[in-house]
């Protein structure tokens, strides 16, 4: 009788216990149950179903039009794609910011609905005590300091935070509330490597950086940006692993030539 290895899913407590034993985390977003399959078998540490679902698969400027209900339907692909890796939801805009009771509630649903195993919210004091009331009701909450996109009106546009020294103090100060409030890690966007660093080496739970240096415990992308999906504008801090754009219109553009020219298919193509 053949015995199978059990597949045993990554928690809260293996990732903080990365950053104790000076091991890198990884994480890429994933929107759906195909790449979620893909980047559970090179075994990823955390995916996260982000809100920039709403920029790379839903065709949105921005986060802000997101709902829960995209967020949940797109949780539920990932989830059943996903074996080891720790799932982790966006909360969308205006889902945790009304009222502690509302932000709840929406978290639960990641859990309860979609399969999740912890969701990430924006913003720093402001939202330390939905944090608790999130944390004490057993829901892990990753934080998200810096570039906040659906902040991104009031923070008038896409760029670097942190730079000046009290911009860069509230930061710290924020991540140490955070922590305090029981969020079990926090993304760090667009903010200066050195004032990552000291982010870093200031709190007992992992930093993920994204534009942040390599300073950080761990690191996250869009996965459309680093296969290189889009021909459009890259920001700074991506590396293109592969150019996926040029890739498939290749493909697509032999597959109309094939078919245009009966090419396509041929007889190992048919059946007799």
């Amino acid at each position: 009788m053949s015995t199978q290895t059990k597949i045993t899913r990554k928690t809260t407590a293996d990732i903080k216990k990365m950053k104790i034993d000076g091991e890198k985390i990884t994480m890429l977003t994933a929107y759906d149950y195909a790449m979620a399959l893909i980047l559970d078998e090179c075994n990823i540490d955390m995916i996260l179903v982000g809100d920039s679902l709403g920029n790379v698969v839903l065709g949105y400027d921005t986060t802000l039009p997101v709902t829960m209900e995209d967020m949940l339907h797109h949780t539920k692909a990932v989830s059943r794609g996903v074996h080891s890796a720790l799932i982790v939801a966006d909360m969308p805009f205006l889902s945790y910011q009304v009222s502690g009771q509302a932000a709840v509630q929406n978290a639960g649903r990641f859990l309860q609905e979609a399969n999740a195993q912890a969701v990430k919210l924006e913003g720093g004091r402001d939202v330390a005590e939905t944090v608790k009331k999130i944390t004490s009701a057993g829901i892990p909450v990753m934080a998200h300091l810096g570039l906040t996109p659906q902040s991104i009106h009031q923070l008038g546009g896409y760029k670097v935070q942190g730079k000046k020294e009290e911009a860069a103090r509230k930061i710290i100060e924020d991540a140490k509330i955070l922590e305090e409030a029981g969020a079990f890690s926090v993304v760090l966007e667009c903010i200066p490597e050195g004032l990552a660093a000291e982010v870093t080496g200031c709190l007992s739970i992992p930093t993920i950086g994204i534009g942040a240096g390599v300073h950080c415990d761990g690191q996250v992308l869009v996965i459309n940006d680093l296969l290189g999906m889009s021909d459009r504008f890259t920001p700074k801090f991506v590396k293109k692993y592969a150019n996926l754009n040029s890739e498939i219109k290749k493909a697509v553009k032999n597959y109309i030539g094939e078919v245009k020219n009966s090419n396509f298919p041929d007889t190992e193509h048919s059946f007799k």
